[in-house]
C-alpha cells in the first residue's frame, strides 16, 4: 500500500490506517479474538499506521495493539496514541507533570521506551492557543518519551489554531463525504506549513456503509445509541453530528453513487483518499473482513469527476445546513 510521510515528523504511514477506538470501547462488545484478528487483517492489507488513545477502554486499545505486535517483530507499524479525555476537561489539566504521567502510563501499556506519535486528544478550546501546552510538548520530545506530536480537533478552528505551531506534525479531523468543510481552509493551511492530517470518522460512525436503516437498534453501550445528541462527548463524534433520520435518507443516496465494484464504504474512503493534503484515513473495523475491504480501498481507480460532483451536490442539498455553523 502507498504511504505518506506525516507532515513535518518524517514519518510514514499508509494511506488506508486503522482507527481501533471499536477494540476498546463505545462500539459494542469487541472480544480480544477478533480484536486481534482486525489487527493481523490490516496489517497483512499493507495497513502500517494504527490509531489509538488511552481512554479506548481505559487502555485496553493499547494493550490490545501491544499484544498484537510483540506477536509480530516482522511488521513496521507506526502507532499514534492520544491522551487528555481521562481527567476532566479543563485547561489547568493540560500541564508538563500530567503529560508526563498520561505518557508513562501509554508506554506501559505500548510496552514502549517512546512513542510515535502522541496527540492531544481534543483537548478544550483554550488548549491550543496556550504557549505553556506547547512548550510541554517539545519537552516530551526532547526528554525521548516521544518522537512527535500533534492534536486531534473537533474544530476546523482548532485546526488552524494547531497548524501554526511549529512543532505540531498532525492534525487529526473529522473528514468524509457528510463533513466536508475542512477541504477549504484546514488541507490547503497544513499542506502550507507541512502538516500531516489523519482522517477520522470517514464512514461517519457507519452511515456511509449503506447498511443502516431508520428501524437498526444499537447497543446500549454503543455510543450511537448514548451519545446521538451530544449526551456523553461532542456529537460530531457520533454519526458526523448529523441527524441520524437524515443520514439514514443522505446514505442511501450516496450508496447509489459508488461505482461499479466499489462498495459505498470503500467509496467514501477513496474520496477522503484522494483529497489533497489528507495523510491517511483511519476506518474502525470490528471484524477482519470489514479490515480487509477497507484497506483494498487504497488500491480502487481514481473516482470519476462526475462521481466527485455528485458526492459535494448531495452534501449541499442534505448535509451542509446541520453541521457546517458547528464545526
Amino acid at each position: 500500500m502507498d504511504e505518506r510521510v506525516i507532515g513535518r515528523s518524517g514519518q510514514r504511514a499508509s494511506v488506508v490506517g486503522l482507527g481501533t477506538w471499536q477494540l476498546g470501547a463505545d462500539w459494542g462488545d469487541v472480544d480480544e479474538k477478533d480484536a486481534l484478528a482486525v489487527l493481523e487483517a490490516a496489517a497483512e492489507s499493507g495497513v502500517t499506521f494504527f490509531d489509538t488513545a488511552d481512554v479506548y477502554g481505559d487502555g485496553r486499545s493499547e494493550q490490545t495493539i501491544a499484544t498484537f505486535l510483540r506477536g509480530r517483530p516482522d511488521l513496521h507499524v507506526l502507532v499514534a496514541t492520544k491522551m487528555g479525555r481521562r481527567v476532566d476537561q479543563i485547561p489547568e489539566n493540560y500541564v508538563l507533570d500530567n503529560f508526563r504521567a498520561w505518557n508513562d502510563r501509554s508506554r506501559r501499556n505500548l510496552g514502549v521506551d517512546r512513542l510515535d506519535l502522541v496527540q492531544l486528544h481534543c483537548p478544550p478550546t483554550p488548549v491550543y492557543s496556550s504557549d505553556e501546552v506547547f512548550d510541554a510538548l517539545d519537552t516530551l520530545v526532547e526528554e525521548e518519551r516521544i518522537a512527535a506530536y500533534g492534536v486531534s480537533v473537533e474544530t476546523c478552528a482548532e485546526a488552524l489554531t494547531a497548524i501554526a505551531r511549529p512543532g505540531v506534525s498532525s492534525v487529526q479531523i473529522i473528514l468524509n463525504p457528510f463533513r466536508t468543510k475542512p477541504l477549504r481552509e484546514v488541507l490547503p493551511a497544513a499542506r502550507e506549513a507541512g502538516v500531516g492530517i489523519i482522517a477520522r470518522v470517514p464512514l461517519a460512525s457507519g452511515l456511509l456503509s449503506g447498511k443502516y436503516t431508520k428501524d437498526t437498534v444499537f447497543a446500549t453501550d454503543d455510543h450511537r445509541t448514548y451519545n446521538r445528541h451530544g449526551e456523553a462527548f461532542d456529537q460530531g463524534e457520533t454519526f458526523s453530528g448529523v441527524d441520524y433520520t437524515t443520514g439514514v435518507e443522505a446514505a442511501a443516496e450516496f450508496a447509489a453513487l459508488a461505482p461499479e465494484g466499489c462498495t459505498p464504504a470503500q467509496l467514501a474512503l477513496r474520496w477522503i483518499i484522494e483529497q489533497p493534503g489528507v495523510t491517511t484515513v483511519i476506518p474502525g473495523a470490528r471484524n477482519a473482513e470489514q479490515a480487509r475491504a477497507n484497506a483494498a480501498a487504497a488500491k480502487l481507480p481514481e473516482l470519476p469527476a462526475e462521481t466527485v460532483t455528485a458526492i459535494g451536490d448531495l452534501y449541499d442539498r442534505r448535509i451542509k445546513d446541520q453541521v457546517e455553523n458547528r464545526w
